[in-house]
């Protein structure tokens, strides 16, 4: 044979061994990818909003850093901006994009427009960004209700083009609705959907039940306290601990409800259940408190925000359903990631934000104990005080109760001690409240006291008295690590490169066999 000969079929060899590799490793790529994240959105998570009304916002490489610092996994944008879902590649945050209600009347006219938005804003990304539901609008029934007509028509045909792609099965297609769309909320046994609205909602959840996506839900228990100050009791909104006496009953189906937001959830799978569907599952696609407001809203402070938020985190994290479905656990996306300082008038809604515009957090979450979600619990220094307005007696109750039974370290508060003074029951009692609740490690439920106490970031220490809190963070050495955490996708890359070297040997193997045979068969 011809050294020519030899040549050509050498390369061909060659060229199909580099060919069988790079297709199996790129397959086996996004396949783990696809099975990663279906996997994972599999268990409740608390994502975060990213609004962008915000002056000096990060840039989409510094934002995309930020979130993996803070162990943000989930979050969803109001668009589906092609900088940050550039920058979100390769890592293992996954991202709800969406169409803005302005969009609506192209999409929902047009399957070749449905079909374009689907290719450059999914397609094109995916699966290296890890894109896991298209919400088509906002509060569209309510905010723009002309537009009503467009909206499953534009959902239907975004879906038909991810069916197309074949991405029906990992993106899900739904439209986030404010909490007005449903009525009477409690009891939720008796709630219902604006009637008004069943032409579009009864054909929109059949909708959602072929498809396996969710009913997505604005839910605010802040606005339910606002609007009903005097039936709504604060606690029950901040997930506050609450004795069996203040939680609110169904009178229809006696169950306790110890939060606002359960009861909002619950109110929506029965408006389901009234128009007889019965497997969509509620996500709630925003959910917070405002950290300041003008004179009209006192109850915008940055404590209640923290002790919403915080407590929120905790609910969706522990697993523990709704009183009508604990079985189920709403994923929650927390309303928002940055105060939208360019926002307008009231002052409450460019106060929504964990963090200031700087990354600087706004408030530190007491998230301890609910894994490392948002590490803006930088020093984990909270305490626990008796509340104001308790009367004496109630506390001196519960100040016994800590420094006997409940084993706290009270010698500071003795006569002549550093924490003895001022000499009252408040006082003494929140020295003992916050050694119990340091000794019980934060833990969820130690600083109740039978409703009389309530977890600060504000340290209660004053002149000499330290409190036990201020001495535990004191005495720590803390250490900062500052690895670069490794992509989701570099960590799986790390395991193909394994397991492709193991099809790039076999398949090298098997072609110099091959061309081994060849030339000695000649």
């Amino acid at each position: 044979m011809a050294n020519s000969e030899l040549i050509t079929y050498f390369i061909i060899i060659v060229l199909f061994y580099f060919t069988v590799h790079s297709t199996a490793k790129s397959f086996t790529l996004a396949q783990e990818i696809r099975q990663q994240s279906q996997e994972l959105d599999k268990e409740p998570f608390v994502g975060v909003n990213l609004g962008t009304d915000v002056s000096d916002l990060l840039s989409p490489s510094d934002l995309v850093s930020f979130l993996q610092v803070q162990k943000i996994s989930h979050i969803r944008l109001y668009d589906a901006n092609p900088d940050i879902l550039k920058a979100l590649a390769k890592t293992k945050i996954r991202v709800i994009i969406s169409v803005p209600n302005n969009q609506l009347l192209a999409i929902g006219s047009s399957n070749t427009t449905a079909a374009s938005w689907v290719g450059r804003n999914v397609v094109a990304y995916y699966p290296e960004t890890l894109i896991t539901g298209i919400a088509v609008g906002d509060e569209v029934l309510t905010t723009v209700p002309s537009s009503a007509p467009l909206l499953l028509p534009a959902i239907q045909s975004l879906y038909s083009a991810l069916v197309a792609a074949n991405l029906h099965t990992q993106i899900k297609v739904s439209t986030p609705h404010a909490a007005s769309i449903i009525l009477d909320t409690f009891p939720p046994s008796q709630s219902y959907f604006n009637q008004s609205l069943t032409s579009v909602m009864v054909p929109l959840l059949q909708f959602l039940s072929r498809t396996g996506s969710p009913l997505m839900m604005n839910l605010y228990p802040y606005y339910v306290f606002m609007e009903n100050k005097g039936v709504v009791p604060l606690d029950n909104s901040l997930f506050k601990p609450l004795t069996p006496s203040k939680e609110m009953v169904d009178p229809n189906t006696l169950l306790h409800y110890t939060n606002v937001l359960d009861a909002m959830i619950d109110a929506a799978y029965v408006s389901m259940k009234n128009l007889n569907v019965t497997d969509v599952v509620v996500l709630v696609t925003e959910s917070g408190w405002p950290s300041k407001g003008d004179s009209k809203e006192p109850y915008a402070t940055k404590d209640n925000a923290d002790t919403y938020n915080s407590n929120l985190i905790k609910h969706v994290l522990d697993r523990s359903g709704t009183p009508l479905h604990p079985e189920i656990t709403s994923s929650v996306y927390i309303y928002e990631l940055f105060n939208e300082d360019l926002r307008s008038p009231p002052i409450s809604e460019a106060s929504w934000g964990l963090f200031y515009s700087n990354s600087t957090p706004v408030y530190l979450l007491h998230v301890s104990g609910s894994g490392t979600f948002l590490a803006n619990d930088t020093t984990n220094q909270t305490f626990c005080i008796a509340m104001d307005g308790v009367d004496s007696k109630t506390l001196q109750t519960a100040l016994d109760w800590a420094c006997g039974p409940g084993r706290a370290n009270c010698s500071e508060i003795q006569p002549g001690e550093s924490c003895y003074q001022p000499n009252n029951v408040k006082n003494h009692a929140s020295y003992a409240f916050d050694s119990y609740y340091q000794k019980e490690g934060k833990t969820f439920g130690s600083c109740d006291f039978k409703g009389v106490a309530m977890i600060t970031t504000t340290d209660p220490s004053h002149g000499s008295c330290v409190f036990p809190g201020s001495k535990m963070v004191s005495n720590k050495t803390r250490t900062v690590s500052n690895s670069t955490e490794s992509s989701g996708a570099a960590e799986r890359l790390k395991f193909n490169t394994f397991h492709s070297s193991r099809i790039s040997g076999t398949t090298l193997a098997l072609c110099i066999l091959l061309f081994i045979t060849f030339v000695t068969t000649r």
